[in-house]
């Protein structure tokens, strides 16, 4: 076994990876970017070392480095995460030549699955089922619109070296298949410097399953079940479960044994992934392989009770595999919720800065403890106070539940992330919320469309609707009462004018625009010890009670004596005097005042905020890498005005009418906040 390795990435896999060999006994190396040298994987590694500036291109995707500082360490192997290197051939046999371990499979393997094009002829040979298509690189749009007739609509059309949604497009006619080859081709060009583009048949209402196979050195493949990720936005995963609530027990052993029979097919040795696409009919076809850890490896890990990245390592040593395929468990149902620091209010725009609060669900399972199951864990990279960059991805955390069957894994989900304090920063909590509560979700009615049906035109507030819309106007009220107790106890007070605290309430519930509806609420029976309440909101009556005190972003305790956690903010950056509580992905900002108060408030004037409609603004924080007009020029709408790059996504900003240019107020390689302006119109 190693006494010591290097995690060539960052974040949380590189946290995690760190936990597992800790637990192990193995000593770790961390490496960072210039932005990461506060980072908290830097922190829990044993010794650490500085690889580059903070673009990945300089720091994390330099193989050079990253193998001098396993020489300069001592460290005998390299652990590579997901992402930046961990599918890289050449990086894989550089590490090998130089004596070094790679904990992952050999180069030979990564190479055999890399090129979509040869993946799917290999797959083939071995049996496993594979899309109706033409395999080999197309060389001419009139052509690809021929092979897409041969084949019939709609059809998919995608790069060979594609990834991650990029060099993609579904065709179901020829107008589309002839622009579709074009655009793939240029976008596969410049994001992979490899043009090659195939066609294959696209299956309808399709669903993302995949199985996670294992494999050593000595021969030996299993597979570990399968992972439902058909929950995507734009190709990117948003939530995942083990076992699949699709699948039938013969789909999952047919899928289980072509997995195992590819891996066999290019002699694989370490944990790896076959990915499948499965239409509605249960037939089901090969996609790609992820020869690496893939980032929903948690939930397999909580239905098995296996921690993938021991054997990882373990494989790497030399050992075999320590169970056969009639010794793998599958207990109970697992879902993991990837947290991204996004704006889903604002299309998902990256949303970066420092994390002002970072306190995380009560957790009870831990990422390399295998006993410790059924329960709510947590990987992340970040802590309270740490800054989230702008050049890396922008997923912050993974939040996994286990559940003794789907209902119970959902219903722990949604209570986790009520639980889950995000400030400073905007996060995907109240959108993966609206997700686990809605009808075809929790029914397991729902294909990789399910996000761009439900959610076309984007997210919205009113996309989310609680259960019990007046629970959140008696908790406004209720933790309004808890803030005036201590008002009412402050010492010295004057005999005969102390301050006395009213039962008599109205919840103004602030609205945009200035249009704010008025509730009455009561706040009786309330007892500051055990902090018990009677809260009546018109003719509904809760009891609530909870230990919760003033400062504590976080609320829980009991309503008619069902448990609940919600979040809580007093003091709001447009109203200072509101409280803001959140439950189940839903906001209520609202004033608790008295009758007499809001009377005077309801003549208060609106002050409508100013009109920024002659300035472009940012629309995420980011580097402002160009700006494609000048003072003077006329534009015309949709004509690019600016290119902003944040999380490692380059967004193009166009005008949304025509006009003349006016003054430029930011400049090219500036830091742009959230709203700041880049060009003033005339």
């Amino acid at each position: 076994m190693f006494d010591k390795i290097l995690i060539a990435n960052r974040g949380e896999i590189a946290c995690r990876v760190i936990k597992t060999a800790r637990k192990m006994g193995i000593k770790t190396v961390a490496v960072y970017s210039d932005a990461d040298r506060d980072a908290r994987h830097v922190r829990l590694a044993d010794e650490a070392v500085h690889i580059g500036p903070a673009p990945s291109r300089e720091s994390y995707l330099r193989g050079d480095r990253i193998i001098a500082a396993c020489k300069q360490t001592g460290a005998q192997a390299v652990h590579p995460g997901y992402g930046f290197l961990s599918e890289n051939e050449d990086f894989a046999r550089r590490v090998e030549e130089e004596g070094i371990v790679f904990i992952g499979p050999k180069h030979h393997s990564i190479a055999a699955m890399g090129d979509k094009i040869a993946s799917k002829k290999l797959a083939t040979e071995a049996g496993v089922n594979t899309i109706p298509g033409w395999n080999d690189a197309i060389e001419s749009a009139t052509r690809a619109v021929e092979i897409a007739r041969d084949i019939g609509y709609p059809v998919m059309i995608k790069a060979s070296a594609g990834g991650g949604g990029k060099g993609l497009r579904v065709a179901w006619n020829d107008k589309e298949a002839l622009e579709g080859f074009e655009s793939c081709r240029n976008e596969a060009r410049n994001s992979f410097g490899d043009d090659r583009v195939f066609i294959e048949k696209f299956v309808e209402e399709p669903r993302h399953i995949e199985i996670q196979v294992l494999g050593d050195a000595h021969g030996n493949v299993i597979f570990l079940h399968e992972r439902e990720c058909s929950i995507q936005r734009r190709h990117q995963k948003v939530i995942e479960e083990a076992p699949s609530p699709f699948i039938s027990e013969a789909t999952r052993k047919a899928m289980g044994e072509q997995a195992v029979a590819l891996a066999r097919a290019v002699q694989y040795q370490s944990a790896g992934t076959v990915e499948f696409v499965v239409g509605k009919d249960q037939g089901f076809y090969f996609l790609e392989m992820n020869t690496r850890l893939q980032v929903e490896h948690p939930v397999t890990e909580c239905i098995t009770g296996l921690d993938l990245v021991e054997l990882m390592i373990r494989v790497a040593a030399g050992e075999k595999l320590p169970l056969g395929q009639g010794d793998v468990r599958r207990e109970g149902w697992a879902i993991e919720c990837r947290i991204n620091a996004e704006d889903p209010f604002r299309s998902f725009l990256p949303s970066t800065g420092r994390l002002v609060k970072f306190q995380t669900p009560r957790e009870t399972m831990w990422a390399g403890d295998t006993a410790q199951r059924f329960g709510v864990r947590v990987d992340t990279g970040v802590a309270e106070g740490g800054e989230i960059p702008m050049f890396y991805d922008s997923m912050i955390a993974k939040l996994i539940v286990h559940g003794a069957d789907r209902d119970d894994a959902i219903a722990k989900m949604r209570e986790a992330l009520n639980g889950f304090v995000i400030r400073g920063i905007s996060s995907n909590v109240p959108f993966q919320a609206a997700l686990l509560a809605h009808p075809r979700f929790q029914a397991g009615q729902f294909n990789t469309g399910f996000i761009a049906e439900h959610y076309g035109q984007g997210f919205r507030a009113e996309d989310v609707s609680h259960a019990d819309p007046d629970f959140l106007l008696a908790l406004a009220a209720y933790v309004n009462r808890r803030a005036l107790q201590r008002s009412a106890g402050i010492t010295g007070q004057l005999r005969g004018h102390e301050f006395r605290v009213a039962e008599e309430y109205v919840v103004v519930e602030l609205g945009r625009d200035g249009a704010h509806r008025r509730h009455a609420a009561r706040v009786t029976d309330f007892q500051a010890l055990s902090g018990s309440s009677v809260v009546t909101v018109g003719e509904r009556r809760f009891e609530i009670c909870s230990q919760w005190h003033l400062g504590a972003a976080r609320i829980r305790g009991t309503v008619d004596g069902r448990p609940f956690t919600a979040q809580v903010e007093r003091g709001l950056p447009r109203n200072p005097l509101g409280i803001a509580v959140s439950h189940d992905g839903t906001r209520l900002e609202a004033m608790v005042l008295t009758p007499r108060t809001a009377q005077l408030h309801a003549l208060m004037p609106y002050k409508a905020p100013p009109d920024m409609s002659r300035f472009l603004l940012s629309p995420m924080p980011g580097l402002l890498v160009d700006v494609a007009v000048q003072p003077g020029q006329r534009v015309q709408a949709g004509e690019r005005l600016a290119v902003i790059e944040a999380m490692k996504m380059e967004n193009v900003l166009f005008a949304v009418a025509d006009g003349v240019v006016g003054k430029l107020l930011a400049t090219k390689g500036e830091s742009l906040a959230v709203d700041q302006p880049i060009l003033e119109f005339e």
